[in-house]
């Protein structure tokens, strides 16, 4: 028969004394949690413990005496069989067949997912081993009272365990407890205010609602009082990962609303609002101008292509005519944006992912020519495209069924056909043309997503990172455990076998993986073959839409 015991290595250094723990039949473990130092009144350690078996539930006893000399040293957990619950005959110094399993480890608080042991069990008994050893830290976690008490504090009775070092951050953790209560309650009143404002029906009529569904500051604004109600409200997390979801966004809104901060104090510092402001003008002006030698371009040879001449001519005085009525508008605007700058600012202290939701914002407003230009180019090139394909199926006798969504064979008239061919021809010269305008206004459009979805992704970045969950696997890393590991510290015949068991921390990777935060996409999840085919065909991209919504 082997038996186990748990031996929190700290306690190896402690004073002479007696072992309190619990002892667990079941299994032939003994769990250490305290060493109780002499001198110490017998009938007060016994209140001592029947107190603590009431509060924790554990059945904590006296598991033997603890000996602290120098020279015998190893002896010290041997020679402890004249207390219950070990009987004489199971603790020998290896003259017998029985033996000890000591396990010393530094750590015995956390859960653990994996236990890995030096003799590897078979497969069907490693359900039973990970059952067993998830008793022993229970039997730790559930003794939170008796941390709570050290060889330091004045009362009679000394102890030594894990957490003899003082408790974890035990003060400010006690002062964030009380200072949360009285927050959280005025936080949830601002919320319900604004989610009552939020609500109304103002919000519900046509240009409100269009722009708060398509702005994303309105949706990251939105995202972010999702993450305020979770944190402020009363309800208590049901398991460790609603904490540590609760704790995750609690620790993302601090850091997002600090670098806004920092942000803000950056931009009115040395009046870089004003020098912003002076240079955002001439920018425009220079992109205009260069929109303005593209289309001349086009207008003439573009790389040696013959182009419809008649036709070339008006898309690109339509395209310039754009071009100077946004020049005109940025111009109109002029007075007013150092102000509107100033104001747009001030959002920063509100969190560094608004800053950067509204820097998107301000990019669409300012590339809108862009993006005009590219629904007329798209437009018309969706509508030879689908022309074409239509007077192609009345060539081979075929027409598209709506209904069944299907093609169909059908019969012409001679008069169609003529119509038919001659409709075919002039789209099929044109297409050139539209094509060429098509494809230079959207890689310009391209050109734009691409730099939105880079800020999006940095706002995605912020609100997803666990950054209270890589802090903690940072520094106290055995809070988050993937399973334990054991090292052989001393092995020889006659004596116990002693193990050195720890925590296997989980990865940086996984944590991430695990405690990853959900967030919004304002960009739809589609393939690059469904958008090459939009694009093949001239169907707009809309950065803002998912699959399931219509596009008009």
């Amino acid at each position: 028969m082997v038996l186990k015991v748990f031996f929190p290595s700290c306690c190896s250094s402690a004073e002479s004394g007696i072992l309190i723990g619990r002892w667990i039949s079941e299994q032939n473990s003994a769990v250490i949690l305290a060493v109780v130092h002499f001198p110490f009144i017998p009938v007060q350690v016994k209140q001592y413990l029947s107190e603590l078996q009431r509060v924790t539930k554990v059945n904590v006893s006296v598991l033997g005496s603890w000996n602290n000399s120098k020279q015998e040293k190893e002896e010290s957990l041997t020679n402890s069989g004249a207390v219950p619950p070990f009987r004489n005959d199971q603790i020998t110094t290896g003259k017998k067949k029985s033996s000890w399993c000591i396990m010393t480890s530094a750590k015995l608080c956390c859960p653990v997912c994996t236990p890995l042991w030096t003799r590897l069990p078979p497969p069907a008994q490693e359900a039973e081993d990970a059952s067993r050893l998830s008793a022993i830290f229970d039997t730790v976690a559930k003794s939170k009272v008796l941390f709570m008490t050290d060889r330091y504090d004045d009362g009679p009775i000394k102890l030594t365990h894990w957490q003899s070092d003082g408790v974890e951050a035990s003060i400010i953790v006690e002062l964030m407890k009380q200072a949360s209560v009285p927050a959280c309650m005025l936080l949830t009143f601002l919320l319900s205010l604004i989610s009552g404002a939020c609500k109304s029906r103002m919000l519900k009529f046509w240009p409100l609602s269009f722009l708060w569904s398509k702005l994303s500051t309105c949706e990251q604004l939105a995202h972010r009082l999702q993450h305020l109600q979770v944190i402020s409200s009363n309800k208590k997390a049901q398991n460790q990962t609603q904490l540590m979801r609760k704790a995750n966004i609690f620790v993302s809104l601090l850091i997002d609303v600090a670098l806004g901060i920092l942000l803000m104090s950056w931009l009115y510092r040395k009046n870089r609002i004003g020098h912003l402001a002076d240079t955002l003008i001439p920018v425009a002006d220079h992109v205009a101008e260069e929109l303005q030698d593209l289309l001349q371009w086009l207008m003439g040879a573009p790389a040696g292509l013959k182009m419809n001449r008649a036709l070339d001519q008006v898309l690109g005085r339509f395209f310039l005519y754009h071009i100077h009525l946004w020049i005109s508008y940025i111009h109109l605007m002029s007075p007013f944006i150092e102000m509107i700058l100033w104001y747009v600012g001030l959002s920063a202290c509100l969190g560094l992912t608004v800053a950067l939701c509204i820097l998107s914002d301000i990019l669409a407003l300012l590339t809108f020519h862009i993006y005009c230009f590219y629904v007329y180019g798209a437009r018309l090139y969706c509508l030879k495209i689908y022309g074409l394909s239509s007077l192609w199926r009345l060539f081979r006798g075929k027409k598209w069924n709506v209904l069944r969504q299907r093609v169909d064979s059908c019969s012409y008239d001679l008069d169609q056909l003529f119509i038919g061919t001659l409709l075919f021809t002039i789209l099929l010269f044109l297409l050139p043309t539209t094509a060429l305008y098509y494809l230079v206004f959207t890689l310009l459009r391209l050109l734009v997503v691409i730099v939105q979805g880079l800020i999006h992704l940095l706002v995605d970045l912020v609100d997803s990172l666990p950054l209270y969950s890589i802090i903690l696997r940072l520094c106290r890393s055995y809070r988050l455990a993937a399973g334990v590991k054991f090292r052989v510290l001393e092995q020889q015949d006659g004596k116990p076998l002693r193990l050195l068991m720890q925590i296997n921390p989980l990865s940086y990777g996984s944590v991430v993986q695990t405690y990853r935060l959900p967030t919004y996409s304002c960009y739809p999840k589609d393939s690059w073959a469904s958008l090459c085919k939009k694009l093949f065909l001239g169907e707009l991209i809309y950065p803002w839409k998912h699959k399931g919504e219509k596009q008009d």
